[in-house]
């Protein structure tokens, strides 16, 4: 019997540890890669040209790929529904695979695809591979539900077996006598189409800072293993401006994508710790950030609601004000706060902030000062940001608004002393804000105090060329902290389902802090990053942070999952 093989890229976009490809080929006659896009959704759905650009590059990086292989990537315009009965007819398809999608919507649609290959008496093969674990073994392991509290996941994962190892990459070998099926007008059916082909307007777009694919995202990882010093040596640098820029070691856009598995991070990060720690085993708290993402994965692959506050059994149902202009503002950068707005700026620019930068715009546009909600600021960000995810972008917002996950809704991001602490001369505030650029650091991050004469000479009148704040800090937030506390007390149950999730005591999280203050609840880069354990207190003012200057930061999803943005595993390691 000839076996004619379909493998239906979504996310996964690579050809290294890809179990369901690799499973699909063997036995094969014939193999076609599909990617199916629907040109409906590019021009209405909320992504944005940078995060639709990286995906054009994924595809772009994997068709390369394949062409090596003497294969080629076939992009298909339409809804997978109607695009795969024509597939099984045109081609004679016996076989479909595709990677298990663990997120609500997902299952839903594989559901339905399943149901049609079935009908069309097609073999169909998924297996996991964009999480490290089978979520719904960790839900069967406590009782069917999910953990709600990262403390019981890392329980109930500790308990599981050992995970396997990464499969080895489709290789001309692997091919064997597996072909594909090409015609000479293959660019013209199914090639990557352009942005301008999808309807976006590209004139004046920059180049992108984060190049999409699985070549780049694999440079970048060795690139991440290459520096064995701060594995030996646990470097702490100090977070300062240039922390706060896009690293060519990131990762975490890679790993949304599929692009770079998290398996093969996982195990090279293993062996790495191994091989300059002589072979001792590796603390769990190593996978920190990837084990946050698994844990976020976990608690929404079931939950339906879980982007929603109504009807979200875990979330706290706060009253947020409803608020458009403000809520534009804040998305435009145009709040009058500079670290804000600097802030949202390189967000729409690049598609990638700091993770602590992250947790200042969230908790400025929810409990911090604008009381709006963090759906919205869910949606910006799902707008904008490479490493967006449905489970990730959801659990941070809930916990960055004191929604779900985090309770401690007293600790409040201060819009101004953090920014200053982190870059006391304002290099990034002029870089993305270069109407501020002739201000002197003094007044670079209140220019509203500065005198009129500072202003004209700075070329810069607050009012006219940049925007007075729009709310004043210390009132909002006093006013928000009474409601959120009322609310909480309302609402006790509620938040008890997810209290208690801390990550352990550890100084083996993934980015502590330089000093014994790490952690510290009265500090904001303890108060707004769940990674960093609240170990004891610094004794210090509410707000204010740490002399010693705040950790070197992973950069990744935080609100968006914490996922290796600009240093990673830097901190991941024990003395």
């Amino acid at each position: 019997m000839v076996v004619n093989t379909v493998h239906w890229f979504r996310k996964g976009l690579r050809l290294h540890d890809n179990p369901s490809l690799r499973e699909s080929i063997q036995g094969a006659d014939t193999v076609r890669c599909v990617y199916i896009l629907d040109p409906w959704f590019a021009g209405s759905s909320n992504v944005g040209i940078n995060r639709w650009r990286f995906l054009l590059q994924c595809l772009e990086d994997l068709d390369a790929s394949l062409r090596k292989l003497n294969s080629r990537l076939f992009v298909i315009r339409g809804q997978p529904a109607d695009v795969f009965p024509r597939l099984f007819k045109e081609w004679n398809i016996n076989r479909l695979s595709f990677e298990y999608d663990s997120e609500p919507f997902g299952k839903e649609r594989d559901a339905a695809i399943k149901k049609l290959a079935s009908e069309a008496e097609v073999e169909v093969i998924v297996r996991i591979s964009h999480t490290l674990y089978d979520l719904e073994k960790i839900i069967e392991l406590n009782g069917g539900q999910p953990p709600l509290t990262y403390k019981r996941f890392q329980t109930l994962i500790s308990r599981m077996d050992p995970l396997e190892t990464p499969v080895e990459p489709i290789t001309p070998e692997v091919m064997g006598k597996c072909t594909t099926p090409l015609s000479d007008d293959h660019d013209e059916k199914f090639g990557v189409p352009t942005l301008e082909e999808l309807g976006f307007d590209t004139e004046g777009l920059p180049s992108a800072v984060w190049p999409g694919g699985e070549t780049e995202a694999l440079t970048r990882l060795e690139r991440h293993l290459e520096r064995k010093a701060w594995v030996a040596n646990f470097e702490r640098p100090r977070m300062n401006a240039n922390s706060l820029l896009a690293s060519p070691t990131g990762l975490s856009p890679y790993l949304r994508f599929g692009c770079l598995s998290c398996h093969l991070f996982y195990f090279k990060l293993t062996d790495l710790y191994k091989k300059v720690k002589k072979n001792s085993s590796p603390p769990l708290s190593l996978y920190g950030q990837l084990l946050w993402r698994e844990f976020f994965y976990t608690t929404a692959t079931n939950n339906p609601r879980f982007d929603k506050m109504e009807g979200n059994q875990i979330c706290v149902q706060i009253p947020w004000d409803k608020n458009p202009e403000a809520l534009a503002k804040w998305a435009e950068g145009r709040t009058g706060f500079p670290w804000i707005d600097a802030i949202m700026t390189q967000l729409r620019q690049e598609g990638w902030i700091h993770h602590l930068a992250r947790h200042a715009v969230a908790c400025f546009l929810t409990r911090g000062d604008l009381w709006i909600s963090w759906e919205e600021g869910m949606k910006v960000f799902e707008e904008y940001l490479l490493d967006a995810d449905y489970s990730v972008n959801a659990g941070n917002w809930m916990w960055l608004s004191a929604s779900a996950f985090f309770h401690q809704y007293t600790r409040i991001f201060c819009p101004v002393r953090f920014g200053r602490r982190t870059d006391p001369e304002g290099q990034y505030l002029r870089k993305y804000l270069p109407v501020l650029k002739n201000f002197p650091s003094k007044y670079i991050y209140e220019p509203w105090t500065a005198p009129q004469h500072v202003q004209e000479e700075a070329e810069c009148v607050i009012g006219r060329d940049y925007p007075l704040p729009m709310v004043d800090h210390r009132e909002a937030s006093e006013r928000n902290l009474v409601l959120m506390k009322r609310v909480h007390s309302e609402q006790e149950n509620t938040a008890q389902l997810t209290r208690g999730q801390s990550p352990p005591s550890s100084p083996l999280m993934m980015s502590p802090s330089p000093s014994s203050v790490a952690g510290c609840p009265y500090c904001p880069h303890a108060v707004l990053m769940p990674l960093f354990p609240p170990l004891r207190c610094c004794g210090r003012p509410h707000g204010d942070p740490d002399e010693a200057g705040l950790p070197e930061a992973c950069g990744g999803d935080g609100p968006s999952g914490r996922l290796l943005g600009d240093h990673g595993l830097r901190q991941a390691l024990p003395p």
